[in-house]
């Protein structure tokens, strides 16, 4: 591994207006008041030296693809060794899944345990390296934990503010890690506001959910991922449990990124948005045909992560859902319940309640015949259930 200036990174675009900001200097969103819209880290491909065959002589970390990740020089990398998580078939369930080729990539197995440490090391690592010392984050739970760690790891401060109602483990690794922890009385919307109004008091650096630029390189690795490890074919169809959307926008780039790399072809999966009934402002809005969605809380939902009223991008995340001709499907609780209990039962593994909302949506679209006889599908599990015992116990 080079040890400085391996990173293609040009600058930084606004995905709405296209106005440029430079990447050597710390950003949030674009700064047009009449915008406001997320920042996109934008490469030099045609630069590129890199080879899929060399890729499988790097270790088996999300930094296996540097040249295309924001980190100038090595020594700000913070890693714990995230990434390049397993892809495993469903064995188990031959009458539901027919000849359908079906996985699920098993991002419990990250620091954390959960695809949140993907973000968090590209995003610290990032800040590092233009000199932040303080970050803060609101949270339903795994980024959290997963900011704490990484800030711990970089010797910075961080402050964690999340919803009362969270499940004991996360506030407990929150602490652990050393981070200023605090309890808010309502949703990831409501810590958000708190959390804003403090770290403009405090100069605190903002990573929330596509406020800053890089979260999302770290999360567009999973695209990455899935592309080598299928052996550079894309998925016919990928199912994603959609909060804040930063890994389906992330996954959208990434096929992008590597079709201008030449390693893939032109073929997208078609992406699917699951989501909690309490909170399915996108599903609400991709079936209605509209272009942004609306706030909706409709209280607690066992899917800690799902619980995200209105997302920061939702005309991303609805872009994309039309650009790849996907779908959107809205989950209960109890069908949460049931799904997790199915996969865990027949596949011994024990999938977080976001991911479990995949399964059940699976099903529903297979009943329908959305997704064809003869398709690979794709399930992001994004975390371990482990964390969420209190909500299952309490159900």
């Amino acid at each position: 591994m080079s040890t400085s200036n391996f990173s293609l990174l040009t600058h930084l675009k606004c995905v709405e207006c296209g106005k440029q900001y430079s990447a050597e200097k710390l950003h949030t969103v674009c700064e047009d008041e009449n915008c406001k819209a997320i920042l996109s880290a934008q490469y030099d491909f045609a630069a590129n030296t890199l080879t899929k065959e060399e890729l499988l002589r790097r270790p088996a970390t999300m930094w296996r693809y540097q040249e295309f990740l924001p980190v100038r020089d090595s020594k700000n990398i913070v890693t714990l060794g995230e990434g390049f998580t397993p892809i495993i078939p469903l064995n188990h369930f031959e009458k539901i899944t027919g000849n359908r080729r079906v996985f699920y990539k098993d991002e419990s197995l990250n620091p954390t345990c959960s695809f949140k440490a993907r973000g968090l090391s590209a995003a610290i690592s990032k800040a590092k390296e233009l000199g932040v010392r303080e970050t803060v984050i609101p949270t339903a739970g795994n980024a959290g934990g997963a900011l704490a760690a990484y800030s711990a790891k970089a010797g910075m401060k961080a402050h964690v503010y999340m919803p009362e109602q969270t499940p004991t483990a996360f506030k407990t690794e929150v602490l652990l890690f050393g981070a200023e922890f605090q309890e808010v009385n309502g949703s990831i919307s409501d810590c958000g506001q708190l959390s804003n109004a403090e770290a403009a008091k405090h100069g605190w650096f903002d990573v929330s959910t596509l406020k800053e630029p890089y979260r999302l390189e770290g999360k567009k690795t999973m695209g990455y991922e899935i592309a080598e490890q299928f052996h550079w074919e894309i998925p016919d169809v990928i199912l994603y449990p959609t909060g804040g959307g930063t890994g389906m926008i992330g996954i959208w780039k990434a096929f992008d990124e590597l079709e201008q790399l030449g390693w893939i072809g032109k073929k997208r999966p078609r992406m699917v948005a699951v989501q909690s009934d309490c909170c399915n402002g996108i599903h609400l809005a991709f079936q209605n045909n509209q272009s942004a969605s609306t706030f909706k809380d409709n209280g607690i939902t066992i899917a800690n992560g799902l619980r995200v009223p209105k997302p920061y991008a939702d005309k991303i995340i609805l872009k994309v859902l039309r650009e790849s001709c996907g779908n959107s499907v809205s989950v209960g609780d109890s069908e949460i319940i049931a799904a997790l209990r199915e996969i865990a039962a027949l596949e011994g593994s024990l999938w977080a309640p976001e991911g479990a909302a995949l399964w059940h949506a699976f099903k529903v679209l297979t009943q329908s015949k959305w997704i064809a006889d003869g398709e690979t599908v794709l399930l992001l599990n994004t975390g371990s259930c482990y964390k969420y015992l209190d909500n299952l116990f309490s159900a």
